[in-house]
């Protein structure tokens, strides 16, 4: 019965010698005399399709939308800005504030690289005042020294973008780590600049960072209060850590390992004061998760702590749960979306990569080889990474603003949902409506934590 099914069909051979009979190229088949021949037909397509890949990386935020562009050792560097709302008012001086902050050659603990990072606004303003389109910020590079790094060019440094990129593109700026740089943050530190201005001008938002630890030194917790510490206590020394007796400690840690032609890491803690309510979304945009990527977009960063971080790893969960109004941190317990109380977080800095010590490393080619490497460095990067990471919080902040005033500001709330909660001393909890009618015995706490409570009670 097999043998009889197997001799009525037909052979490979006779299967694939069919010819075409409609003159296209392409498979003919002939089949048994009762089938028909059966054609596969090549479809030419009159114009061929274009294969367009569009290169990610340079862009941040969906709604305030920020570009940056350049490298250490090119024309310059800088940022465009999509998504501005008019009528804000700005200027040069707005932005050269902060970057002041963040250029190279402030002291002896950073890179002796000379840039004054001035800015120019070259689009989105008329008289003073933002336009509503596209502003472009510019920074000039004045102080390159590219001959600095013709070793670079065949062996790559440790720990460094050097390799990654050439694996990634085929090529790289040899010059200063090209888009790898530091520099790169002058856009980012330029465009935060206008949304911290812009958050405060809507809700009154702050945001600081200082320096909480370099290498081995770490600020007690507690030696900062973090509801109180000023941009003046801050800025009072050169390593930015707002307590003078630790700020001493650090700068002698970065001195110490300096002129070694070392480096060291460290950490910044950063704080969000008056940040509206509701800002993130489930499940992939929470507040939090936006701000870790953020924080991890920067150069040299290795660590990113949310509020409580890592110590409610060995919590209990009544613990846990009762430092809920007590420590005013609560966004890590509200779900990725801020409830209006102080946000807290650490990021974790590496030491520089690029030191003045004899490293093993290999070359373009695979071989093994060791390496000085020289340039202009930070010792340690943290304390002019403070700016930069204030630009980065400040950015997540207004996007995410801007994106709930559009999803949830076309009808109004309900107001009783939007009154502030704070914590009496009797441990019960108060509206700032309710608040308003402050007994004796609490006007000594009202003054202490909610000054503005007391002015509208007194105002009434």
């Amino acid at each position: 019965m097999a043998s009889a099914a197997s001799s009525s069909l037909p052979s490979s051979k006779s299967f694939l010698a069919g010819r075409r009979t409609d003159g296209l190229s392409g498979l003919a088949f002939r089949l048994p005399s009762t089938v028909d021949q059966i054609s596969i037909r090549r479809r030419i397509s009159p114009s061929p399709r274009r294969l367009e890949v569009r290169a990610g990386g340079d862009k941040f935020g969906k709604h305030f939308e920020v570009t940056t562009y350049g490298e250490s050792h090119g024309g310059g560097v800088g940022c465009i800005i999509s998504g501005c709302p008019p009528r804000i008012p700005l200027s040069e001086e707005d932005l050269q504030f902060e970057l002041d902050r963040r250029r190279p050659g402030q002291s002896r603990i950073t890179t002796p690289r000379k840039e004054t990072d001035t800015c120019r606004i070259l689009s989105g303003l008329y008289e003073g005042m933002t336009t509503g389109t596209s502003i472009c910020v510019f920074v000039p590079n004045t102080d390159q020294r590219g001959h600095d790094y013709s070793e670079m060019s065949i062996a790559y440094r440790p720990s460094h973008a050097d390799a990654t990129y050439d694996f990634k593109y085929g090529l790289r700026a040899i010059q200063g780590g090209g888009r790898s740089s530091a520099r790169e943050t002058i856009g980012r530190v330029a465009a935060g600049a206008l949304a911290k201005k812009i958050l405060k001008m809507y809700a009154g938002t702050e945001i600081l960072a200082y320096v909480s630890q370099v290498h081995k030194v770490v600020l007690p917790e507690g030696v900062v209060d973090n509801e109180a510490v000023t941009l003046d206590e801050i800025e009072s020394n050169i390593v930015r850590c707002p307590d003078p007796e630790y700020a001493q400690k650090m700068i002698e840690a970065i001195d110490a390992v300096r002129v070694k032609g070392e480096s060291v890491g460290g950490v910044v803690t950063c704080i969000a004061r008056n940040v509206p309510r509701g800002l993130g979304c489930p499940v992939f945009d929470k507040l939090e998760a936006d701000l870790a990527k953020a924080m991890l977009s920067l150069p040299a960063t290795k660590g990113f702590e949310f509020g409580s971080g890592f110590a409610v790893s060995i919590m209990m969960s009544s613990t846990w749960m009762s430092l809920a109004i007590c420590e005013r941190e609560q966004i890590d317990r509200a779900g990725g979306i801020s409830n209006g109380e102080t946000i807290y977080m650490r990021i974790a800095f590496k030491p520089t990569s690029t030191i003045g010590k004899k490293q093993k490393t290999v070359t373009r080619d695979r071989h093994e080889t060791e390496l000085i490497a020289r340039g202009r460095h930070d010792p340690c990067v943290v304390p002019r990474a403070v700016p930069m990471v204030e630009a980065m919080v400040a950015l997540v902040l207004l996007d995410q603003l801007m994106a709930h005033t559009a999803q949830c500001g076309l009808f109004p709330s309900d107001p009783a949902l939007q009154q502030q909660i704070v914590p009496a001393p009797d441990g019960s909890l108060l509206t700032q409506e309710t608040a308003y009618l402050i007994t004796p015995t609490m006007l000594d706490w009202t003054m202490a934590h909610c000054p503005e409570i007391l002015a509208k009670s007194r105002g009434r």
